[in-house]
């Protein structure tokens, strides 16, 4: 393989292992700020219990993405080098408002949170946590208007051979960053929820700590089941927004072909992109698409041979992520319609848990689902209709980046392994008697 497949297989290896933690990250850290904030409400002790219990998978989790968070934007410069110099300062400020904005201050008050169980009063302690899920989720904002210029480049000027910044207020306010936002931590979310369900089941089936648990459960179902609503009807607009900016990335993930007026939507298709069409196309649902798309049953849709061979973007791994991707959407929403109904007596339905158990690995499949769509379906752009991703490659040896893509195989499977195994370790012990732990009466802890 040349140095360019190299660079983008070893991008996509850090970009899929590092989103492993980031949605947990993003979601349990607003789920311990409402269980800190109900301790604070109601002085029950379970709150506070709970807040410890899962706060631990939650420092895990942290651990680790902040690791490969790092080692993924220092291949901006080792791998991705002619991209940095030619958008870096638009990219650059971009990430370096994020670094020094949020980044700091969520790791600042992370560890405020995580040594001051002992040192601050219920409602300081709840405050921290509060300023950690706050600040983790600024940080992903300003991920995403990064990634979102990428997809929808706005607000620049091309001079002296670059892109440099013109209007950053036209960054940081176009529509199609702040869909992103709310898609992708509305997915972020569901993951966290699913996680805390997922473990709750299991100690529910093996009757152990009821109460914890059962409360844990029925906090997570009702988290679960707004932003499974949000992201329903947010991904229906975010859809709307691809067929506007990236007309190429709706025909790839649609497999359309053809330019065509009422396009239809199909239940099930194959495409075969060596033919340039689709070998199975079964249940036609005329207009369908073209209304989904731009809200008429007549408008024309563009097929993927309206455009350059040399700018259609893959069309297989899309058109399978979005279906995926929109399948377990739609589970995500049965599910937690069914578990809300049933929060009462869960503990007295082991099917139901068992179903939950189960699906803890299903949102993050989605969510790598959703990134393979986002990032393959912007080919052969990386900055779409400006750069091409075979522009942007570090003048590099192909052995260079072999050598590292190996390391970073190697050095992600032993820390996915340690992480996995650690929350893991900690999710099937369930909560520790706090009462037999130094420093853990009321008036050590300054709770009373």
């Amino acid at each position: 393989m040349d140095v360019l497949m190299l660079s983008r297989l070893q991008f996509a290896a850090a970009t899929f292992f590092h989103f492993l933690f980031v949605p947990l990250t993003l979601g349990l850290s607003v789920l311990l700020a409402i269980m800190e904030t109900a301790y604070v409400r109601t002085g029950n002790e379970e709150y506070r219990r709970m807040a410890r219990f899962w706060g631990k998978i939650f420092l895990i989790n942290f651990a680790i993405g902040i690791v490969t968070g790092i080692t993924l934007e220092f291949q901006f410069g080792t791998n991705w080098s002619r991209y940095s110099e030619y958008v870096g300062d638009i990219f650059g400020s971009l990430l370096a408002i994020e670094a020094t904005v949020a980044f700091f201050l969520e790791s600042t008050f992370v560890a405020v949170w995580a040594l001051g169980w002992n040192r601050l009063s219920a409602k300081a302690h709840a405050i921290t946590i509060w300023l950690v899920a706050i600040a983790s989720n600024v940080s992903a904002i300003w991920i995403l208007i990064a990634n979102a210029w990428m997809q929808n480049p706005v607000g620049y000027v091309i001079r002296n051979g670059r892109a440099e910044l013109y209007s950053f207020p036209a960054v940081i306010t176009q529509p199609l960053a702040w869909n992103m936002i709310a898609h992708t931590i509305s997915a972020a979310y569901i993951l966290a929820a699913f996680f805390v369900m997922g473990v709750s089941a299991w100690h529910l089936l093996k009757k152990s700590n009821i109460s914890f648990f059962k409360s844990s459960f029925r906090i997570a179902v009702t988290f679960a089941l707004l932003f499974s609503l949000v992201e329903m009807v947010q991904g229906d607009i975010h859809a709307g927004e691809i067929a506007k900016y990236q007309p190429a990335k709706l025909a790839a993930l649609e497999a359309l072909w053809n330019t065509t007026k009422s396009a239809p939507e199909y239940l099930l298709a194959l495409p075969d992109p060596a033919k340039e069409r689709n070998s199975i196309e079964i249940g036609a649902i005329p207009g369908l698409l073209s209304f989904l798309a731009y809200r008429h049953f007549d408008a024309e849709v563009k097929g993927l041979k309206a455009f350059p061979r040399s700018e259609r973007p893959p069309v297989t791994l899309p058109f399978f992520s979005f279906r995926i991707m929109v399948a377990l959407g739609g589970f995500f929403l049965l599910t937690t319609i069914i578990g809300f109904i049933r929060r009462n007596s869960i503990e007295a339905r082991p099917g139901l848990l068992k179903l939950f158990l189960f699906a803890i690995p299903l949102p993050y499949l989605a969510c790598e689902c959703g990134w393979i769509l986002a990032e393959v379906g912007r080919q052969p752009w990386v900055v779409y209709g400006i750069m091409k991703t075979s522009q942007a490659v570090s003048p590099i040896s192909a052995a260079q980046v072999g050598i590292s893509l190996a390391a970073f195989v190697l050095v992600y499977a032993f820390l996915g392994v340690v992480a996995f195994y650690l929350m893991w370790d900690h999710a099937r012990k369930g909560p520790q008697d706090e009462t037999a732990l130094p420093g853990s009466t009321d008036e050590e802890v300054g709770y009373a």
